[in-house]
């Protein structure tokens, strides 16, 4: 093997690869016109019902290619690896239909087998949102636990299954029965909660054995030390933070609590629409309360 003398970093830092655990990697379209809205006081919640947000990507991402999905998301993958990142987690739910969501996780499928680019672990997000063809997030739930939960297990199209609590998407009682039909079809759970409020994320997460809770803005001390018992990975999204105006996930006290925190992108077109995981490692540590050291862990 080499000795250290043979080595010369040129005064440079050798870290490991770069992991950014939460990313919606394939998507339609942007969503630009939404940041002025909100710059005039629309909320997240009004511009979703008001069918912008999701639904609005869900309409361009169906629309789109899987060819045209495929080569917009292996473009950001080249620009990802630039920055040191040698893992994407890639979430689908912009397709919200069986068609579109394994059209997503096919583009998922295909990036995995090109080399030269960081490794891809896709999740499965049909519980994203409501979808126009539904009218009760109910019958979404049970369409998805039937009809698509078992395609995307058999056909290896997905490692993790995730879920949006939160007014305007999905509540506590429906995530539970849909990640533990998941979990039983061998898919691990992760979730999206408490971006807005506090819904009980923590606690939820904990239930369900969760590899990961995300966002966690608002989460209560009960449901961090819930999450520290259970083993559950609280995740920071910073960007989507800053871009929603929320205020920022304490970092520090779901680290004095007992959790593992890790911090990614959230990549998406709408509410954190940059790739770039070392900004986010910075805005850990200024708005999340993490140390460099902790910081980096966190996405390593």
């Amino acid at each position: 093997g080499l000795k250290g003398a043979d080595l010369d970093a040129g005064g440079r830092l050798v870290i490991p690869g770069l992991v950014d655990c939460h990313t919606h990697l394939a998507f339609g379209g942007w969503r630009a016109d939404e940041f002025s809205l909100r710059a005039r006081g629309a909320s997240y919640l009004e511009i979703l019902e008001a069918g912008g947000g999701i639904r609005s990507t869900m309409r361009l991402t169906r629309d789109a290619s899987e060819d045209s999905l495929l080569s917009r998301a292996r473009g950001f993958l080249g620009e990802m690896a630039s920055l040191g990142v040698t893992t994407v987690e890639a979430k689908s739910g912009y397709g919200l239909n069986l068609e579109d969501e394994l059209k997503q996780r096919r583009v998922y499928r295909r990036l995995r087998e090109e080399d030269g680019l960081p490794r891809v672990v896709p999740t499965f997000l049909g519980a994203h949102v409501l979808p126009p063809e539904f009218q009760e997030a109910g019958a979404y739930i049970d369409y998805l636990i039937a009809e698509v939960l078992p395609l995307v297990a058999d056909g290896g199209l997905a490692e993790f299954c995730d879920v949006f609590v939160e007014d305007g998407a999905f509540d506590s009682e429906l995530a539970t029965r849909y990640l533990l039909a998941a979990k039983g079809l061998g898919l691990g759970a992760k979730l999206h909660v408490d971006q807005l409020g506090d819904g009980g994320g923590g606690e939820l997460a904990a239930r369900v054995g969760a590899i990961s809770a995300d966002h966690l803005e608002y989460t209560s001390d009960a449901g961090m030390r819930a999450m520290a018992s259970a083993g559950v990975v609280a995740v920071s999204l910073p960007i989507a933070t800053m871009y929603l105006r929320q205020r920022p996930m304490d970092g520090r006290a779901f680290l004095e609590a007992g959790c593992q925190v890790a911090v990614a992108t959230d990549f998406n077109p709408g509410s954190a629409p940059s790739y770039h995981l070392p900004l986010a490692l910075t805005m850990a540590c200024t708005m999340n309360r993490l140390t460099p050291a902790e910081a980096l862990k966190g996405a390593t």
